[in-house]
């Protein structure tokens, strides 16, 4: 049986492949010299990470149990993203109103919120919690105002697509009997917005619990600030430990997060 192949050879197309793998290349070099990178370093200066790895071996796990400030470290960081994700994700609800077209009927208003929006969306979170830090001092409090920044940033986008990708049908309809538009987003826009927002909420509690813990690194508290201070001590076994209980930590956290994420929706899927 004889094959055929369908491929046809496209200069055109070979040309931009060859001018987009030349940029590639241009660029990777570039960015080795402006770093001062020696690839070759991968293979040379490795083992050293390998000799610090064998520092941290085996974790000093008891040291968790001796030590009663590595459990209130776990609350501060739990806290930090229960309330950075409560406060920072009803404040995006609110603008996220503002800023979808089909409950807000000002576009002066709509461009003002999204400009907003996407501000605080351009911020790093290690920026905010440096600019926080300096104004109310190191702790979790610090961490709960930058994980409310990012989190209004972050998902009020998001709720705000959710709002405008509701039914139409249903608001014309209602609209159709005389109701105001109040009662449209009471009726008919918040009972199909709901489960998403509350479903994208516990997705928001998943993602600033792994940002709190890199924000304790940075002043913010938490169990973050507990390894950064056991690094910085030179106590490689007892990082480690924390490195293990950081990674059972966010497992925990990410697995109720999409069993209550798949009870909302149905079937799991982020809307």
């Amino acid at each position: 049986m004889k094959m055929t192949s369908h491929y046809t050879f496209s200069p055109a197309g070979y040309r931009q492949r060859a001018t987009i793998f030349s940029v590639m290349a241009v660029i990777i070099v570039a960015a080795c010299i402006l770093m001062g990178f020696d690839p070759s370093m991968l293979f040379t200066e490795f083992h050293y990470v390998i000799d610090l790895f064998m520092e941290m071996t085996p974790p000093n796990f008891h040291e968790l149990w001796q030590d009663r400030t590595i459990g209130m470290a776990i609350l501060e960081t739990l806290s930090m993203a229960f309330m950075g994700t409560l406060i920072g994700g009803s404040i995006a609800l609110v603008l996220a109103f503002l800023a979808a077209a089909n409950t807000m009927p000002l576009a002066a208003v709509r461009l003002l919120v999204r400009a907003v929006l996407s501000f605080q969306r351009v911020i790093p979170s290690l920026f905010v919690i440096l600019i926080f830090v300096a104004a109310v001092g190191l702790g979790p409090f610090a961490g709960m105002l930058t994980l409310v920044f990012s989190t209004i940033g972050t998902f009020g986008q998001l709720f705000t697509e959710i709002i405008e990708n509701t039914q139409q049908e249903p608001e014309d309809a209602i609209y159709a009997t005389g109701a105001t538009r109040w009662q449209v987003i009471r009726y008919v826009i918040l009972p199909q917005t709901l489960p998403s927002f509350t479903a994208n909420l516990f997705y928001a509690y998943d993602i600033n619990i792994r940002t709190a813990i890199g924000l304790g690194i940075f002043g913010g508290g938490g169990i973050g600030f507990q390894l950064f201070q056991a690094m910085r001590l030179l106590h490689y076994r007892d990082a480690l430990a924390l490195i293990c209980l950081t990674v059972l930590l966010i497992v925990l956290t990410e697995k109720m997060s999409d069993a209550l994420r798949g009870q909302l929706l149905g079937g799991g899927a982020l809307k």
